[in-house]
């Protein structure tokens, strides 16, 4: 029987029954085992590389001249440093063993030209990657994938210049990417177009490369928190007034991208001497663009109108007042009424709801006001809609009047020298089928072949009652006429002068 000792492994053999001797036996064997093992063939894989300086769990391998990735690192590491080596490619066997707890890795300034893509498959809990200062190209389709969680990526001074549209699809949780001093000749308009990625990127920096067009429609249109952090001065940008609204409007709001880069916003005039100016010099002489002025908001009687507090940062608190000063508060009796996520909502707009609105943004860092001004119109859309019709067919009845009257004036019967019975003989003349003829009186002769003349203007000098009207005697006056001949036709023709004056002014076709 073994003996009370102040031993660890006496005592423990007697808390054990004196039944089990087999039992006891291999406790105490098992105890003496691990007495006699060495304690650094214990704790082998939990001790820091030789080459490399630890504390806790931040492993830091930098400035060691190292050329690949070391072996056997702990699997404790949260934080890795590999800078300053000369590891020109990162493999996907770098690390062989999982790395669960690893969310800092550091790989800036290696001359790295090689990326595999599948590099950060065992340490895919990754949320600060920094790959700055090498010499990267591409960035390829899947290389990111498995970095669901990674919110900081550094991508900075490389020569990057191809970027797949698909290579930061998998990194949902993305915040800030570092893109500039490159050789990108694209925006990646990807990063911030969805409504998700908007809510996420919180930095995109792609200054200092080779982008020559911006995607001003999606620009235009982000949220100021998302302008608040995008920055892309120090690219030759082609010169045009949409490029200085844009900006303009971002120096108004007073945005970090141009509050801290505003000299180094230029862009390239057109020409073949490619000179460079200053993006806000394209007011001046260089193209005259029109000063920058925030835009009015307009409604329409019985409409829902919304007004939107864009603030810089998205989480400030936000409240409203109306024109004169009126707090919008929960639960009053009022058109307007602060929606969640902080914007004013008007529902139905009235006459009286036109003025300026002041949006109060309260944040921890700093405050903003917003002012938005909004212009109602007197009337409903609907009836705006038919105020534009009656204009319209007005107008178009007005065009109907004025082809009608042309059509009266020009398109009219041709007249003598057009007509198809010039060529007749005098004694062949239609003169009995038109309306200035009389009906000839067949019982006095000398009438009928006075009647058989063509009909001819008469001189104002013979005739002062009727300058400019047709006389159907058809021949001036002879001097040398028979005055008893005249007396007879001036007594008996005289009804019928009246009647082929009058015909003169209808619209029946005149034949001569």
């Amino acid at each position: 029987m073994l003996q009370p000792s102040s031993r660890t492994g006496d005592r423990l053999l007697e808390t054990l029954p004196h039944r089990d001797k087999f039992q006891r036996w291999v406790v105490l064997f098992s105890l003496c085992l691990a007495a006699l093992w060495p304690p650094e063939a214990a704790g082998s894989t939990l001790n820091c590389h030789k080459t490399c300086i630890c504390a806790s769990n931040i492993v830091s391998c930098s400035k060691m001249n190292l050329t690949v990735v070391p072996m056997g690192l702990p699997h404790y590491t949260a934080v890795l440093d590999l800078s300053y080596n000369e590891i020109h490619q990162l493999k996907s066997e770098w690390t062989p063993a999982k790395l669960p707890n690893l969310h800092n890795l550091l790989l800036s300034h290696n001359n790295m030209d090689f990326l595999s893509s599948e590099a950060f498959v065992n340490v895919k809990h990754l949320r600060y990657l920094d790959l700055s200062s090498n010499m990267l190209q591409h960035l390829d389709e899947f290389v990111f994938e498995p970095l669901v969680n990674l919110e900081v990526l550094l991508l900075y001074n490389n020569q990057i210049s191809q970027i797949d549209r698909s290579a930061f699809i998998a990194v949902t949780n993305l915040q800030k990417l570092y893109l500039s001093q490159n050789q990108i000749s694209r925006f990646p308009v990807e990063l911030i177009r969805e409504k998700f990625r908007q809510e996420k990127v919180s930095l995109l920096d792609v200054s200092s490369n080779r982008i020559k067009v911006l995607p001003m429609d999606e620009l235009q249109t982000l949220p100021a928190w998302v302008k608040n952090g995008l920055y892309f001065h120090n690219n030759p940008l082609l010169c045009h007034c949409d490029l200085y609204t844009l900006l303009a409007h971002w120096e108004i709001r007073k945005l970090n991208p141009v509050v801290d880069f505003k000299d180094d916003h230029t862009c390239i005039l057109p020409g073949p001497q490619k000179t460079k100016v200053g993006v806000f010099d394209l007011s001046g002489e260089s193209m005259n663009c029109s000063t920058f002025k925030e835009a009015e908001k307009e409604a329409f009687l019985e409409q829902t109108m919304v007004l939107n507090c864009d603030a810089k940062d998205k989480n400030m608190e936000k409240t409203w007042t109306m024109p004169g000063d009126v707090l919008v508060m929960p639960g009053n009796n009022q058109t307007a009424k602060v929606l969640p996520d902080g914007n004013l909502q008007i529902s139905p707009v009235k006459t009286e709801d036109s003025g300026t609105y002041t949006c109060f943004a309260t944040g921890e860092t700093f405050n903003e006001t917003i002012y938005v001004t909004l212009k109602v119109y007197n009337f409903t859309m609907h009836g705006a809609g038919e105020a534009f019709n009656t204009a319209y067919t007005t107008l178009v009845g007005c065009l109907a009047s004025v082809v009608l009257v042309l059509m009266y004036l020009y398109l009219t019967p041709c007249r003598c020298f057009c007509c198809p019975n010039k060529g007749k003989t005098r004694g062949e003349d239609s003169i009995h089928s038109s309306m200035l003829s009389v009906t000839p009186t067949h019982e006095d002769p000398a009438l009928k072949d006075e009647l058989n003349r063509h009909v001819a203007f008469i001189d104002s000098k013979d005739s002062q009652g009727q300058n400019g009207k047709l006389n159907p005697n058809g021949d001036e006056d002879d001097d040398e006429q028979d005055a008893e001949s005249g007396s007879l036709m001036k007594g008996k023709r005289k009804k019928s002068v009246a009647e082929s004056i009058s015909s003169v002014f209808s619209d029946t076709p005149m034949v001569v």
